[in-house]
């Protein structure tokens, strides 16, 4: 048996046909719901990047205890567990983000990887001085857009790209590797992630009108374009989406060429999603988790069950993705794993959980029975803050991506373990660099009447059992007691 593993970074269930989108050019997409089952409630759990990649590697919630950060030394990783059971696990990514002083641990739990570079960023193409920007340019971005100039300059074709040189080394490890049994593949792409960089035959298929300069790389930010220019946005990530639909056809049409679907399962998913002008919003994370960003797409096939064009409506979270793939394999969970086999949902849509539960560290919290959601922000002083850790490197802060700020590490106490760090006392530290999304409001919301969220809910007896849940649900996450004051919990 084995298992192919698809994954973006930051695509928008609303722009696929699958959910309902009518004006993208995404076939493949549409061929892969035929192909699949569709999940119609996936939620995140740990924002953003690295947090959630560390749930696929754990099956467990880490935003309550630390943020973003590398895989620590008592996490039990899905595929690490998968190579000591003599599973082959193969990463193939351009997610540069892996290989920051706030990544660093995750590739080297796979049996073999590779990575190509370019994406965003990336500090790989060294030019003294950077390169003359375009005109009339309006990248966002920040320091980032220099180096990221510099790195189109080594992309003149769709094949110098990233996404498309990640995707021909996961064909060419499957040409290898398709009459050989037991190995997980990851496939996974930095797009359609900001900025919206694709080649011209893309941009071709979204024609519009826009006067402006090169501008596509929104920032994060509230803000309100014209219409104009909110539009051209739109487009430029329509056009990525389409590039990564054309590299997911390449995989479908090697999966059909060798009739993979007896005995390969394949899994289709993105850590979250991006606004794009809803709620007047740009991007993620300073602002609160909607469910353009939350409720994210997924797709499974699953060969034992020969299931195909089937919609299921169960709860589900990132954290079922790696418990899924370890349930193929007949690799038992670990105690400390909090996600659920997603089997029996796709047999008969039976539930395997009743809340899904996610946030950024620092932030609000937020949590769903599927049919309410609670936004749940602190008090404003966003007090007590501790974050728990053994590898004191992240993402944010003065620094951006490095290590944790000296200030906070003078801070340290020694903290007792928690039932999940296998005996291993941590570092505890005050967190100064949370997102300004916790200084929101606190939001309910029925999101079967509103599913677009437009009008917050004012229903003390709802308020008060959601709070219930989320109590439960941080209980269960064994989840630090100040967090609980934090939240006015």
């Amino acid at each position: 048996m084995r298992i192919i593993n698809v994954m973006y970074d930051s695509l928008n269930r609303r722009m696929l046909p699958p959910y309902g989108c009518d004006w993208t050019v995404a076939p493949n997409f549409s061929r892969l719901a035929e192909k699949t089952v569709c999940f119609e409630q996936s939620f995140v759990g740990s924002m953003p990047c690295m947090p959630a990649r560390r749930e696929l590697h754990t099956a467990r919630y880490n935003f309550l205890h630390r943020s973003w950060g590398p895989i620590e030394p008592f996490d039990d990783s899905m595929p690490e567990m998968l190579k000591i059971n003599g599973i082959h696990s193969h990463l193939i990514t351009d997610h540069y983000h892996y290989f920051e002083d706030g990544g660093a641990t995750y590739h080297s739990r796979y049996s073999t990887w590779e990575f190509n570079r370019g994406q965003e960023g990336d500090a790989w193409k060294g030019v003294v001085g950077g390169i003359k920007k375009p005109e009339n340019q309006r990248n966002g971005g920040g320091d980032f857009v220099e180096q990221d100039f510099v790195n189109r300059t080594y992309m003149p074709t769709l094949e110098d790209q990233p996404q498309y040189q990640t995707f021909t080394e996961g064909l060419e490890f499957i040409e290898t590797n398709k009459d050989k049994d037991n190995w997980f593949l990851q496939i996974e792409t930095f797009d359609p992630h900001e900025p919206f960089f694709s080649h011209e035959r893309f941009k071709e298929l979204y024609p519009h009108a826009y006067k402006g300069g090169l501008f596509d790389w929104p920032p994060y930010a509230h803000k309100e374009f014209d219409e104009e220019t909110s539009n051209h946005l739109r487009m430029e990530y329509a056009a990525l989406l389409s590039m990564c639909d054309e590299n997911l056809g390449r995989v479908l049409d090697m999966m059909d060429r060798y009739d993979m679907w007896k005995d390969t399962m394949l899994i289709v998913n993105t850590d979250h999603g991006f606004m794009l002008g809803e709620h007047g919003h740009w991007a993620k994370c300073y602002f609160p988790f909607y469910n353009e960003i939350a409720n994210t797409p997924l797709f499974i096939w699953d060969p034992r069950l020969q299931l195909q064009n089937k919609k299921v409506s169960s709860l589900v979270q990132t954290i079922d993705i790696p418990a899924t793939i370890l349930e193929f394999f007949n690799i038992p969970l670990t105690k400390d794993m909090q996600g659920k086999p997603l089997k029996d949902v796709m047999v008969s849509d039976t539930p395997v959980r009743d809340y899904a539960m996610w946030g950024i560290f620092g932030g609000q919290v937020n949590i769903t029975d599927g049919h309410y959601l609670l936004m749940k922000s602190p008090k404003p002083d966003n007090k007590p803050l501790y974050q728990y850790t053994l590898m004191p490197t992240r993402h944010g802060g003065a620094n951006r991506r490095a290590f944790v700020e000296s200030d906070e590490i003078r801070t340290m106490q020694k903290a007792e373990p928690f039932s999940f760090t296998k005996g291993m006392p941590l570092m505890k530290m005050e967190y100064t660099s949370p997102s300004k999304q916790f200084e929101y409001p606190t939001q309910l919301f029925d999101i079967q009447a509103d599913p677009l969220q437009l009008h917050p809910i004012d229903d003390p007896e709802i308020m008060a059992r959601m709070e219930d849940l989320m109590r439960r649900a941080m209980k269960e996450n064994n989840c630090p007691p100040e967090q609980f004051e934090r939240l006015k919990l």
